[in-house]
């Protein structure tokens, strides 16, 4: 398999010039963070997922870096950091992807599987980008840059037919007879636009305007699919080759919340919002997000996990749907476990990370600037 190379294309800073203004204020505390932290980060600085044999993922990594970023917390941040470099690194984050998952095998600890998860990747480097930035550390934002050119070298593919694209990692989603398989869950708009003003190369921008394309070919019927094909002389298919049967499900919720947590000045993304109007149009009429939603439509398993009501508030909110927000919110804070802090009877690592995204914008403790930039209510 062939892969595109930008190796030898360097990627410069920008300087930090973009006005940014206020979020909403928001507390210095962040309760949902204290009691995620207190429940899956242990003290080496893992984020341990109980509910799958307390394995670790750098999805689960890097979103838990954004957290500390977005409440200032530096101490977890540099702890998470050193865990994610050292053990799924080999020690050297500037040179090599993170392995997306690590974990027991066979009574050893270790790295599992060698691979990357290009979404792990870009909210890492993005997050490092703007923890450089914020907190005035050369050190994170040189480390950010440097992931930014693995990511280009190793994940990004241009598509005849459709353009730079980021696959969902390395290898195995492209076949020898120009079949492409993508993913609309690992393209926030947002991200993009952001490393495009840390770094120079024009593909993060054009990945950014090409992502409205993607989303739109993923939700035949306005429920995004988690996974979508794509070929250069048939354009986009829901094929099940070779990821099964296709599904609106546990992926594609993440496509709701970054489509909704998008800054309203950005010029597409009225694009992404109607492609996301199925999901939008049932919660109308429905209490409850469905888990899984077959491509024309038909609704497979009605019953969403709480963290899916948390998952589409931003959405709801950006289309000014107000009652449907209004029990989403209500569904959310009725699983909230009063002993634990947290969402769910027996809360789980998935959950509690898409409402940790969806309450932490709904309240105000980060936004998104139009150009992709963090805005943070503690500075």
């Amino acid at each position: 398999m062939t892969r595109r190379s930008f190796a030898m294309i360097a990627v410069t800073a920008f300087a930090s010039t973009v006005e940014i203004p206020s979020p909403l204020q928001a507390s210095a505390n962040w309760p949902l963070w204290e009691a995620y932290t207190a429940r899956f980060l242990d003290a080496s600085g893992r984020i341990v997922d109980r509910d799958d044999h307390d394995r670790t993922t750098s999805e689960a990594q890097a979103y838990a870096l954004f957290f500390a970023l977005a409440c200032n917390d530096q101490t977890r941040f540099a702890r998470l950091l050193s865990w994610t470099e050292q053990n799924l690194a080999h020690g050297r984050l500037a040179s090599n992807l993170p392995a997306w998952l690590w974990g027991n095998q066979h009574g050893s600890w270790g790295v599992q599987d060698e691979n990357s998860a290009s979404d792990a990747d870009l909210w890492l480097a993005y997050t490092l980008l703007e923890a450089g930035r914020l907190w005035e550390e050369p050190r994170y934002k040189a480390l950010g840059a440097a992931l930014c050119r693995r990511i280009l070298d190793a994940e990004v593919r241009d598509i005849p037919g459709l353009g730079p694209m980021l696959m969902p990692g390395p290898s195995g989603f492209v076949t020898g007879d120009g079949f492409y398989q993508l993913n609309a869950s690992y393209l926030p708009v947002q991200l993009f636009l952001g490393i495009s003003h840390h770094v120079s190369h024009p593909s993060w921008r054009r990945i950014a305007e090409l992502t409205p394309r993607v989303v739109q070919g993923s939700s035949p019927a306005g429920f995004v699919l988690d996974w979508i094909a794509f070929r250069s002389d048939q354009g986009f298919s829901t094929d099940p080759i070779p990821r099964g049967e296709p599904l609106a499900s546990y992926d594609a919720i993440r496509v709701y919340l970054w489509a909704g947590m998008l800054a309203p000045s950005v010029s597409f993304r009225q694009k992404l919002l109607e492609a996301c109007h199925g999901m939008a149009d049932y919660l109308s009429s429905h209490a409850t997000p469905p888990a899984e939603v077959r491509p024309d439509g038909a609704i497979k398993d009605p019953r969403g996990n709480p963290g899916f009501s948390a998952a589409v508030m931003p959405l709801l909110s950006a289309l000014r749907r107000t009652s449907a927000l209004d029990e989403q919110e209500h569904r959310l804070s009725l699983a909230k476990n009063a002993a634990t802090g947290l969402y769910g009877a027996s809360p789980r690592y998935y959950d509690q990370n898409l409402a940790l995204f969806a309450t932490g914008w709904l309240e105000g403790r980060f936004r998104f600037h139009p150009q992709g930039l963090l805005q943070v209510s503690w500075r």
